[in-house]
């Protein structure tokens, strides 16, 4: 019988792929090499590369430069066009649409150049108004540079028809930090009839003194449309506000939260 020696080992052939240069040339060709079980078993395979072998230089020159250099071999930094509204948008327009409550008609009518030429000439937006929906209609055009402008333009008319003046909203136009807020009475506590009519009362005072009170003491503005408060200032006022009203709504007298109100605002005032 035949050895176990003798008997023929079963081979294995291993193919390794070319790879191409940018002319589509074989640049670095591995030959096919046919390697037995028992070579393998003894060592790793050798496998003969041809005589076309890449140099680094030649790489490296084949590869794009990455990074621009100056004369002096500083990296140059690029500097590229600031992207309009538009092009972030994807070259598309945006689109709001602000609706006009009934009692804000005549407002509206009398206060429009006010509110048309800071949209326009200074947020380089198009604005009008539409009618038969009764919709104030804003959006961005090639012109328009921040991408922010819309949302701004947006939150502005917005406050002139909650109620707040127009010299009062066009601060949202000019400051990043302010914010509007708005919150109901029956929020803080479930009233009805006469109970809900005194707290309003309390809220605004005789005269609206006590809403001014409040309003200088924490530089916000507040508006008082039946049992809805609206507020437009920063952050933190907004909140020392809204305390102060909660206060009042929950039936403390004016003198008690005009001293809790003094001094949390000189606090703050400290503070920053």
């Amino acid at each position: 019988g035949t050895r176990a020696d003798d008997r023929p080992h079963p081979t294995r052939t291993l193919t390794m792929p070319k790879l191409k240069s940018e002319k589509g040339s074989s640049r670095r060709a591995l030959r096919s090499t046919t390697v037995s079980d028992s070579d393998a078993a003894a060592g790793p395979a050798v496998v003969e590369a041809s005589d076309s072998v890449i140099g680094a230089a030649e790489l490296t020159a084949s590869v794009p430069a990455l990074v621009e250099m100056d004369a002096d071999g500083n990296a140059v930094v690029p500097e590229y066009p600031a992207l309009s509204a538009k092009d972030l948008a994807g070259g598309k327009s945006q689109f709001r649409r602000v609706p006009v409550p009934a009692h804000r008609l005549s407002p509206l009518r009398e206060a429009w150049l006010k509110i048309f030429n800071p949209v326009v000439e200074h947020m380089k937006l198009q604005i009008r108004m539409n009618t038969k929906s009764r919709h104030v209609e804003l959006r961005t055009c090639d012109e328009t540079e921040d991408s922010g402008a819309l949302q701004k333009a947006a939150d502005f008319v917005k406050a002139f028809m909650l109620g707040f003046a127009v010299d009062d909203a066009i601060a949202l136009l000019r400051l990043d930090n302010l914010y509007l807020d708005t919150f109901e009475v029956t929020d803080v506590k479930p009233l009805h009839g006469d109970h809900l009519s005194r707290a309003i009362g309390r809220v605004a005072g005789k005269s609206g003194k006590t809403k001014f009170t409040i309003e200088n003491a924490t530089k916000t503005r507040v508006v008082l449309a039946d049992s809805k408060i609206h507020i437009l200032g920063e952050y933190q006022n907004i909140r020392m506000a809204r305390h102060a009203l909660a206060n009042l709504i929950m039936g403390s007298p004016p003198g008690k939260v005009y001293g809790k109100l003094h001094t949390v605002a000189a606090r703050v005032n400290e503070r920053y």
